[in-house]
C-alpha cells in the first residue's frame, strides 16, 4: 500500500514539537535502512509487512506524543489521526504499539516490530554524539563514536535504552550484529540531515 506521505507529515507538524517531530523523521529513516538490509540478506519473508508499512509506522509512531494525549501513548495513535482525517491500517498500528510494548502489551512477532522497537531510542543517541561535534553535524558523526558512546559512557544520552537497542542481535528477532546495526542508523539518518537541521 502507499501513502501520501506529505499528509501525515503535516499531521505531524500540528501535533509534535519540533525534537519530537525530527525523531520521527529519524525512525521512519531507519525503518527504511532496516529493511532495506534485511531485504539484502534475503531475510524479509513474503508475510512481513511491506517496506512502506515499515515507514509509516516509523513515522507517525510518536503522533500522539503531545498535549492531552501524551499521558495515553501510543494508545492514542489512531483517535489522533482520525482529528486529521487520516487513518492506518491495523498492520502498521501493530507496529506502532511493538515500539512500546511495556505501555501496550503487545508481543513483538516481526521483524518490523523488533526494528521500531530496537531502533527507537538509538535516534536520540546518534543525535547527541553529532551535537557534541564541533560542527554539530550528522554528516561528521563516525560509527566508532557512536559505538563507543553506547558501550562505554552509559551515562551519555542516559535516557537511551541500550539494553533495548542491543535487542536487535536477538536470534528470534532482527539477528543484526549490535555494530552493524548502529551502522544502519547512522547511515540513514545522515541520508535525511538537512530535513533534521543536522
Amino acid at each position: 500500500m502507499t501513502y501520501d506521505r506529505q499528509k501525515y507529515l503535516e499531521a505531524l507538524k500540528v501535533q509534535l514539537e519540533p525534537n519530537i517531530y525530527y525523531h520521527s523523521l529519524a525512525l521512519e529513516a531507519c525503518m527504511g535502512g532496516i529493511y532495506d538490509y534485511l531485504h539484502s540478506q534475503g531475510q524479509i519473508d513474503p508475510s512481513e509487512p511491506s517496506r512502506d508499512d515499515w515507514l509509516l509506522a516509523g513515522l507517525i509512531h510518536d503522533i500522539d506524543y503531545s498535549g492531552e494525549y501524551k499521558d495515553f501513548h501510543p494508545n492514542k495513535t489512531v483517535e489522533v489521526l482520525h482529528k486529521h482525517g487520516l487513518e492506518i491500517p491495523d498492520v502498521v498500528l501493530g507496529m506502532v504499539k511493538a515500539h512500546a510494548p511495556d505501555l501496550t502489551g503487545v508481543t513483538l512477532k516481526t521483524k518490523a516490530d523488533w526494528a521500531i522497537f530496537c531502533a527507537d531510542s538509538l535516534t536520540g543517541l546518534i543525535v547527541a554524539v553529532a551535537l557534541v561535534y564541533p560542527s554539530k553535524k550528522l554528516a561528521d558523526v563516525k560509527l566508532s563514536s557512536v559505538v563507543k558512546r553506547f558501550l562505554k559512557e552509559p551515562k551519555f544520552a542516559a535516557g537511551t535504552r541500550r539494553s533495548e537497542v542491543a535487542m536487535c542481535s536477538n536470534g528470534e528477532g532482527l539477528n543484526i550484529p549490535l555494530e552493524k546495526f548502529i551502522e544502519i542508523c547512522l547511515l540513514a539518518m545522515q541520508k535525511i540531515a538537512g530535513d533534521m537541521g543536522l
